[in-house]
C-alpha cells in the first residue's frame, strides 16, 4: 500500500455517480445509495458502509487480509420477508434515517451492479429462533404456553428479524432536530475530529452514512400484519444496555423490561396479532458504556448513597447531559415497517412515546413493568424516572420518598 497517493474528497463528485432523490415513490426514482470506496467516482454519500464496522474493514485492508477491491456476492441473501413498500417510504419527511430500500438492492439496482456499481445493502432480513432463560421460566410457570407456530414446545420462540445499517438524510435530519444542516453538518464534523470533510465541503452530497450503531427489529408474527391497523401490535422499542441485556446487571430495569417484552410479544402473536422488538445501538444512553460506569461510581459514593433524587443529576454532572438518545430518529424504523397504530406499547419513556405519536402513529395501550421483575437495586431508576414523568399504573413517589437511600453500595 506504499506509494498510493492519498485521494482528497473535498472536490466535486465524478460524473458517474448515480443522483439521489430521496422520498421518491420508487427504488428506480430514488436511486442506489452508493458508499463505497472501490470506485469512488460512483460515491454519492459522505461516509461507508457498515457504520463503525467501516474501521474494523479498514484494519483487515491495511494488515493484507481483505483485499480494497472485494465486491459482496450477494447470491441468495434476499429477505426472508418481504416488507414494504410502504406509503411512507415515499415520504421524505417519515423517514430520514434509513434506507427505505435498503434490503432490495440486489433485485431494485440489478441493472447497476451488472455495470459494475458497488451497490450494498443497508439492511438485511433473516428468519431465526430466540431462546431466552425468561421465556423457559414463563413455559415452567404456565404463563407462556407452546402453539408450536410462534413458540416451539422447546422454548424457542420464531421470528423474522431484520438489521437496519443508519443512513441519514442530512436535510430531513436537520429539520427533525430543528437545526440548520449548516449547523448541523459543522458541529458532525466538529465533533468527529474532522472525520469526514465533505460534511463541510460538499453540499451537494444530502447522504451521510455515520460510523454509529445500527438497529436490529424482532418481529413475532406476520411481518405483513404490522401495517394493518386492525391487527393488534404489540412493541417495545428498546435501547441497547449490554450490562444489563446481555449480563445481567440488576442496577437497572433494561432486561427485565426487554424479556418481560418478549413475552407480551409471542401472547399477542398467539392472540393473532404481532409484536415487535426494536432494538437500538444506544449504549448508556447514547453517552456510552465509560461514562455510564462513571456514573454509577459516582451515584454509589455520592454522600447519602445512591438516591433516586439524584438519579438524573450524577448523569448530568460526569456527561453534561441527562440523556443523549433523542428520541426524534426512532420512529423511522416504525414507518419503514408501515406500521401506523401499536396497540400496546411496553414502555414507560415519555420520550418515546411522544416521539412515536408526534410522527402520526396511534398508541393505545401503555404496558408497564410489573412490580416483581424490578431487580431491588433498580429501585432508584423506577422510582427517578416516574418522579420525573414517565408512565406508571401506580403511585408516583415524592420528595421525601425520593430522598430515601434505596440502590446499595460498591461493596455489595
Amino acid at each position: 500500500m506504499t506509494g498510493r497517493h492519498i485521494r482528497l474528497t473535498s472536490h466535486s463528485g465524478g460524473a458517474d455517480a448515480p443522483a439521489l432523490r430521496w422520498g421518491a415513490p420508487t427504488a428506480a426514482e430514488r436511486g442506489p445509495v452508493v458508499g463505497t470506496t472501490t470506485s469512488r467516482a460512483h460515491r454519492n454519500v459522505i461516509g461507508t458502509h457498515s457504520g463503525a464496522y467501516g474501521v474494523y474493514r479498514a484494519l483487515a485492508v491495511a494488515a493484507g487480509s481483505l483485499s480494497r477491491e472485494h465486491r459482496a456476492d450477494l447470491t441468495n441473501t434476499s429477505p426472508t420477508a418481504a416488507i414494504g413498500p410502504h406509503p411512507q417510504w415515499a415520504d421524505p419527511e417519515a423517514i430520514v434515517s434509513l434506507d427505505p430500500w435498503g434490503a432490495t438492492v440486489a433485485a431494485a439496482f440489478a441493472g447497476e451492479i451488472a455495470r459494475g456499481v458497488d451497490i450494498r445493502p443497508t439492511i438485511a432480513v433473516t428468519k431465526a429462533q430466540v431462546i431466552l432463560p425468561e421465556v423457559h421460566d414463563a413455559l415452567a410457570k404456565a404463563r407462556l404456553i407452546p402453539d408450536g407456530r410462534v413458540l416451539l414446545d422447546s422454548g424457542a420462540a420464531q421470528v423474522t428479524k431484520a438489521a437496519l445499517e443508519p443512513v441519514w438524510h442530512l436535510p430531513g435530519v436537520a429539520k427533525r432536530f430543528g437545526c440548520t444542516e449548516s449547523d448541523l453538518r459543522r458541529v458532525l464534523f466538529e465533533e468527529t475530529g474532522g472525520m469526514y470533510p465533505e460534511l463541510v465541503t460538499r453540499s451537494d452530497l444530502e447522504v451521510f452514512l455515520p460510523p454509529i450503531g445500527g438497529q436490529t427489529i424482532y418481529i413475532f408474527g406476520d411481518p405483513r400484519a404490522l401495517a394493518d391497523p386492525a391487527v393488534e401490535l404489540t412493541a417495545r422499542v428498546h435501547d441497547e444496555c449490554n450490562g444489563s441485556d446481555v449480563f445481567g446487571s440488576d442496577i437497572c430495569t433494561c432486561r427485565p423490561y426487554l424479556t418481560h417484552a418478549i413475552e407480551e410479544c409471542i401472547q399477542g402473536a398467539q392472540r393473532g396479532g404481532v409484536g415487535l422488538i426494536a432494538y437500538s445501538r444506544k449504549e448508556g444512553r447514547a453517552l456510552g458504556e465509560v461514562t455510564k460506569f462513571l456514573v454509577y461510581n459516582a451515584r454509589k459514593r455520592q454522600a447519602g448513597g445512591d438516591t433516586a433524587d439524584q438519579y438524573f443529576a450524577r448523569t448530568e454532572c460526569v456527561a453534561g447531559v441527562q440523556d443523549m438518545r433523542f428520541q426524534e430518529l426512532m420512529p423511522d424504523v416504525l414507518h419503514w415497517l408501515g406500521i401506523r397504530k401499536i396497540h400496546r406499547l411496553v414502555s414507560m419513556s415519555n420520550m418515546k412515546y411522544d416521539a412515536i405519536t408526534g410522527s402520526g402513529i396511534e398508541v393505545g395501550e401503555r404496558v408497564s413493568i410489573p412490580d416483581e421483575l424490578i431487580p431491588a437495586d433498580a429501585q432508584v431508576e423506577i422510582d427517578a424516572k416516574t418522579a420525573a414523568g414517565y408512565y406508571t399504573p401506580g403511585a408516583v413517589p415524592d420528595a421525601d420518598e425520593l430522598r430515601k437511600a434505596k440502590g446499595r453500595g460498591l461493596d455489595r
